[in-house]
């Protein structure tokens, strides 16, 4: 297949997915029901960040010609790609990094989030047949000239002796955090809310941690994550929520709570579902450098840095560990 041909299967994709065919429906609940994480407004919220800040032809073709990416790849390659599972369609703008490139993809998908990308793969298959050419799915890889895997700290470990010494991409675990100066207004704040709560705070994008000012007033920020009050409804939300509540009260540990979501100082960027960690600063300064000095950060949301609300709606540029994953894919 030619790049615009690729292109343009794309773009069809992506005005398939913001419809309402039955099957995509259906496929869409079926997804609910096999993850309890994923729900309705969830997986509408990562199928329309795929679909408009991705799927559209101008973007698609801007992004190809910043790397050249030829209009024929007359060298292609394997790639094998271990996918995550813990937002929905996560693994998708790998699959479609692969497949603009030119290369092959072989994929092994996250039992938790298989659902909507096969049905996706198997639609663009239907339309265009070449595309099984381009791109498979495998419980094992091997064989493949490079690899592309992203899993926790441990699995890291496995996929640095799998994979390394092939070319390769291995991620780990990652978050979010902001960093608050105190003038945040009411609306930057609801949309700081949005960043810590969607996806119920599973995805590297989300906002784990807080830094704030000494003295910083929590209350408004704990009076606007009332909105999502209604998480308690979902049991696994509130068996975290319950979990990490009794632990704080065990340990003796000084926190804040609007009855759904908790507060606790912490110097750790990583934070169990329903919990957030917040730590203080003397100067913002200090704060930026303790962020930047960390690799386990993926956005920073701030004043002066990625605007409140903005972390779940990554563009084609934004990759995964910082790492350029098509720049990757162009040098083979």
């Amino acid at each position: 297949m030619t790049l615009q041909e690729r292109i343009m299967l794309m773009a069809r994709l992506g005005e398939y997915m913001r419809g309402d065919d039955e099957s995509w429906l259906m496929t869409k609940e079926k997804a609910c029901h096999e993850n309890a994480w994923f729900v309705p407004e969830f997986i509408e919220k990562a199928v329309n960040s795929i679909s408009t800040r991705f799927l559209q032809p101008s973007l698609l073709q801007e992004w190809a010609a910043a790397y050249r990416i030829p209009d024929t790849q007359q060298n292609p390659k394997t790639i094998g790609v271990v996918m995550a599972g813990n937002i929905p369609l996560v693994g998708f703008h790998d699959l479609l990094c692969v497949f603009i490139s030119g290369h092959t993809l072989v994929a092994k998908t996250a039992s938790k989030d298989e659902v909507l990308l096969k049905h996706l793969v198997a639609l663009l298959i239907e339309w265009a047949p070449a595309v099984s050419d381009h791109i498979r799915f495998a419980e094992q890889l091997s064989g493949c000239d490079a690899y592309i895997a992203t899993g926790s700290n441990n699995s890291g470990r496995y996929f640095d002796y799998y994979f390394g010494k092939y070319p390769n991409i291995i991620r780990r675990n990652r978050t979010s955090v902001a960093i608050l100066d105190g003038t945040e207004t009411r609306e930057e704040l609801k949309a700081l809310c949005e960043d810590i709560q969607t996806y119920f705070g599973l995805g590297c994008r989300n906002v784990t941690q807080l830094f704030v000012p000494a003295h910083y007033d929590f209350i408004p920020l704990l009076e606007l994550l009332r909105s999502y009050d209604y998480f308690m409804q979902f049991h696994k939300y509130k068996h975290n929520y319950d979990y990490h509540l009794a632990l704080l009260i065990m340990g003796n540990r000084y926190y804040m709570t609007n009855d759904a979501v908790i507060l606790a100082e912490n110097a750790s960027p990583f934070s169990p579902v329903s919990q957030v960690h917040y730590t203080y600063y003397n100067k913002k300064e200090e704060a930026g450098a303790i962020v930047n000095n960390n690799g386990d950060i993926q956005c920073v949301m701030g004043h002066g840095y990625i605007p409140f609300g903005a972390a779940q709606s990554p563009s084609l540029t934004d990759y995964a560990d910082g790492v350029d994953t098509m720049r990757f894919l162009a040098g083979l």
